[in-house]
């Protein structure tokens, strides 16, 4: 691997670089610094790696942390690390300690640990004096022992979006001055313990609420599930028993995405969404609905008809014991969960850096505060895709490392600017309440990996290589195929790719049932048949694609 090289635009050696957070983006920025030959030293508070994915029993104010009952809702083909595929025999979602176990396999097998600072707290992180030439910044830490002075070439914030909770009390008149009950937010729930017999109001419907909804379900005397937009429900499990996304996340059916009107493939999506059960029915959602919001869960529809759970709209107020909805219903309530979601917030930061972003968008790529006079900060995993940030994380990591090195290099300032107006208008008029962060993410991790110059040629490998292009283009658009090319190109990418299938299906074989036949063996024939349409679709799709700034109306998937 080559080493750190001064960048002659820069005129600046980046050689020891801050990695603040050990969690997924954390542990995949550490191995990236490490493959360009610079020198990382990761920050972490708490005293293990993981971040919110570490389970923790106890609610620390200033960390994060999954209930236990949580499951992953990419599988492990399509949310591993980019050359550490996860175990045959680990499940295809993971709970949360498998998880943690695969990250330390990982931290293990590429000797991370030791460039990990346990207990140690980031306080301040600013520009040197010297920055416009430098690009350096004074970090100070803080651990038991007190506080610590550092200069660092390069800065990678790696605390991801579960910071802050929302809690919008100020939008429920009477939660604090009249309702007599308990509430809390869902950062605070960690199980089902003291809520048995309780009636039970959770506020928001997004993938925490509804998993909170079911689980609650089971001891409490009753569940109410309030939501205020309309919500397509989906199940992790896809036709014939597959991971969802691993059929769903496809090169070809990206290219439909772009190739047919979006009237259309709405109509496709909703009659998906529908064909499990009817949303209208069960209050949840309309296909005539402009703005929506998709959920992952299995159980929600059965709590939902067998009356365990009842959908709700918005709260209008609380009295002392009692919620009263838009609808003018009131039902007794012992508990509120505030299932609100959480808001980024960077206190170490000093105030005319944290003033140059209000949100990921705002960022060049998601990335970079394109206003500073050096690139030496960056955000990784600040991003929300519509599949797993960390295969995102660490494709940012991998651009960003190069840009550090100096083997990539950022546009000029205007250019950047003029990349994110136009970024921010499109999502704009999407939605103009909010600018909405949901990315495509083939569409956005081809964008990343275009800039480091890692991206695969379908085309290419199609005539070179026509079993492996295939699997590319038709199978799932897993993270292998962006170790087949270009920097960090990985020899074990391409029997990964072909592989991928034995993997999701290994851990199910635990009783083997005699099948004597094969519904499989005509796949490969079709799939050559195919190829000279393939060569045309990926020749137009490489010349026309859309970008990854517009996505569809609703969600990608």
């Amino acid at each position: 691997m080559e080493k750190a090289q001064r960048c002659p635009e820069k005129d600046t050696m980046v050689r020891r670089v801050a990695v603040i957070g050990a969690g997924a983006s954390g542990l995949a920025s550490i191995k990236c610094c490490l493959d360009e030959g610079l020198e990382p030293t990761c920050f972490e508070r708490s005293d293990d790696i993981g971040g919110l994915w570490c389970f923790t029993d106890t609610v620390d104010c200033g960390r994060t942390s999954v209930y236990r009952s949580v499951i992953t809702n990419t599988s492990k083909e399509m949310s591993c690390f980019s050359d550490f595929p996860c175990p045959e025999d680990f499940p295809n979602y993971l709970p949360h300690h498998q998880l943690l176990e695969y990250f330390r396999m990982y931290a293990q097998r590429f000797d991370l640990l030791r460039h990990i600072r346990f207990k140690t707290t980031v306080c301040s992180v600013r520009k040197r004096p010297d920055f416009s030439t430098s690009g350096q910044w004074d970090v100070i830490t803080e651990t038991e022992a007190g506080q610590e002075s550092h200069i660092f070439d390069a800065v990678m914030v790696c605390t991801g979006h579960y910071q802050e909770p929302l809690l919008p009390l100020a939008s429920f008149p009477g939660i604090e001055t009249c309702f007599k009950g308990r509430h809390l937010h869902s950062r605070e729930y960690r199980d089902a313990e003291g809520f048995q017999g309780k009636r039970v109001l959770v506020v928001g419907i997004g993938n925490s609420g509804g998993d909170i909804s079911v689980e609650l379900s089971r001891v409490a005397a009753k569940v109410f599930l309030s939501a205020r937009s309309s919500t397509w429900v989906f199940s992790r499990i896809s036709d014939h028993g597959f991971p969802f996304d691993m059929v769903v996340t496809t090169r070809f059916k990206h290219f439909l995405d772009w190739l047919l009107p979006s009237a259309i493939m709405e109509r496709i999506r909703f009659w998906k969404f529908n064909s499990w059960f009817n949303h209208t029915n069960y209050g949840l959602a309309s296909v005539k609905s402009s703005k929506f919001n998709i959920i992952i869960n299995e159980e929600l529809p059965f709590c939902l008809l067998s009356g365990t759970v009842v959908l709700k709209p918005t709260v209008k107020e609380f009295t002392e014991s009692s919620a009263v909805f838009e609808d003018g219903t009131t039902e007794n309530i012992d508990v509120v969960l505030f299932a609100t979601g959480y808001a980024f917030s960077f206190p170490f930061l000093e105030d005319s850096v944290r003033s140059l972003f209000k949100h990921s968008c705002s960022l060049y790529k998601c990335i970079f505060p394109p206003q500073l006079e050096k690139p030496t900060l960056a955000f990784i995993g600040l991003v929300q895709l519509t599949g797993s940030v960390m295969v995102g994380a660490e494709m940012q990591a991998r651009w960003v490392t190069g840009i550090f090195a100096g083997s990539n290099k950022l546009p000029p300032v205007s250019r950047m600017m003029a990349d994110i107006s136009k970024k921010e208008k499109q999502l704009v008029k999407r939605n103009p309440a909010e600018v909405n962060m949901w990315m495509s993410f083939i569409s956005y991790t081809d964008e990343i990996a275009s800039c480091a110059g890692i991206k695969p040629s379908v085309l290419r490998l199609l005539l070179t290589d026509p079993r492996l292009g295939l699997a590319v283009f038709f199978g799932p658009c897993s993270p292998y195929q962006y170790r087949l090319v270009g920097r960090g190109r990985w020899s074990g990418a391409r029997s990964a790719i072909l592989t991928q299938w034995q993997r999701a299906l290994k851990p199910l074989r635990t009783r083997v049932i005699d099948d004597s036949s094969d519904s499989s063996s005509s796949l490969p024939w079709l799939c050559l048949l195919a190829l000279p349409a393939v060569l045309v679709a990926g020749f137009l799709f490489s010349k026309y694609a859309r970008p990854w700034w517009i996505p569809r109306a609703g969600f990608h998937l």
